[in-house]
């Protein structure tokens, strides 16, 4: 007589199908992603920063109790929640809109009608398919109207969209989207250049390589405007 198959059974088949699954490999390897908003659940922040906190906590004291860790040490004992709060108040506090920077804007006064560049601006996001870091530096620009923008405000956007899981074209676009929202113009540019810990660490293991991604719209797609820009990028 043939029997059921016990719990044991079902998590050894459900652990073989998710190891061996080679699309979950595939997926991360070839940089797929599903879109320019953020993938979030409706529900993302019905729990409260502190409830996080302390979920994150415990799921990762499972995750090091798992992988054999001693967490009567004095050295990881604590580091289930430095973990989370890592997790919720700097690396994914972009996740919530709460965190957004209040962006002032000023009357264009002098009437500067010419390309405005902050260049250089340190980055540090982490790839969503791995959660290991992405680092590098991020250039923007734009054409002012009306109205311009708080210098420290454009770091202050990059680092919004840069604090959550993230794959590095859509956190360009998404800085795009948002300097022409604010600044009510289109013409607007950002030149991501940045290092992928998912590359240099495992799989290819390549340390020397970087990628490169842009955003063009507005006067930015005349070739002699981007080239401008790319040029005072050091591009």
């Amino acid at each position: 007589m043939k029997q059921g198959k016990t719990l044991s059974d079902i998590e050894h088949n459900r652990e073989t199908i998710l190891i061996n699954d080679p699309d979950i490999d595939q997926a991360g390897d070839d940089h797929i992603f599903t879109g320019f908003a953020t993938p979030l659940r409706q529900d993302a922040f019905k729990l409260s920063d502190a409830e996080k906190i302390s979920t994150i906590a415990f799921h990762f004291r499972e995750i090091m109790q798992i992988l054999g860790l001693d967490l009567a040490d004095d050295s990881l004992q604590g580091t289930p929640l430095r973990v989370a709060k890592m997790y919720v108040k700097e690396i994914f506090s972009g996740l919530n809109p709460v965190n957004k920077p209040d962006v002032a804007l000023f009357e264009n006064k002098y009437k500067y009608d010419q390309m405005l560049i902050e260049k250089n601006i340190t980055l540090f996001s982490n790839c969503e398919h791995h959660f290991v870091p992405i680092y590098g530096k991020a250039h923007v620009a734009y054409i002012a109207n009306a109205h311009v923008i708080g210098l420290s405000k454009l770091n202050r956007i990059v680092q919004y969209f840069a604090k959550r899981p993230q794959v590095q074209e859509r956190l360009t676009v998404q800085i795009g989207r948002e300097l022409q929202k604010i600044l009510g113009t289109k013409d607007v540019a950002v030149l991501i250049d940045a290092n992928h810990m998912c590359v240099s660490t495992r799989g290819i293991t390549d340390t020397g390589s970087s990628t490169v991604t842009s955003f063009y719209e507005g006067r930015f797609l005349n070739e002699e405007t981007k080239s401008e820009f790319l040029n005072y990028a050091g591009i």
